[in-house]
């Protein structure tokens, strides 16, 4: 198994440990789906905006290089494991700011991870082709 596989695993298995004590908390879906916004919803809808996309300019810093390079994936790994725990405790004090900022995280850092993935393979498969012709033509 990988690094990487193992400090996934570890993330995961440190993000569900705390949800099998929440056996006994209930989710008010009633104060989620309500229509009236107030002064501190609006204060978490901000703050959340600030805080998700914090992570999005690294995607587009990788996707406009088209390289791996200088990007560490198991920061968005292990942003995104917690962020899925963010939502959780967002269902469980029903705070739509909460809920809606942190699912749209999680999706960036999933988008993160996954193209850090997708060019490293790039630049492995380019890499032996590159390495080969440059000794042949020593």
């Amino acid at each position: 198994m990988s690094r990487f596989n193992k400090a996934m695993l570890a993330a995961v298995s440190l993000s569900v440990i705390p949800l099998a004590a929440c056996q006994h908390l209930v989710i008010d879906t009633e104060r989620i789906i309500k229509s009236h916004v107030d002064l501190p919803e609006i204060v978490g809808i901000v703050a959340g905006f600030g805080t998700t996309f914090a992570a999005f300019p690294d995607l587009l810093a990788m996707l406009r290089r088209r390289s791996s390079e200088g990007m560490n994936p198991r920061m968005g790994a292990i942003m995104g494991a917690f962020q899925i725990l963010w939502v959780y405790y967002g269902l469980l004090i029903a705070s739509r700011p909460v809920i809606i900022w942190n699912v749209i995280a999680v999706f960036i850092n999933l988008l993160t991870v996954g193209a850090y993935a997708y060019f490293l393979r790039k630049e492995k498969e380019k890499s032996p082709t590159a390495a080969t012709g440059s000794k042949s033509s020593l």
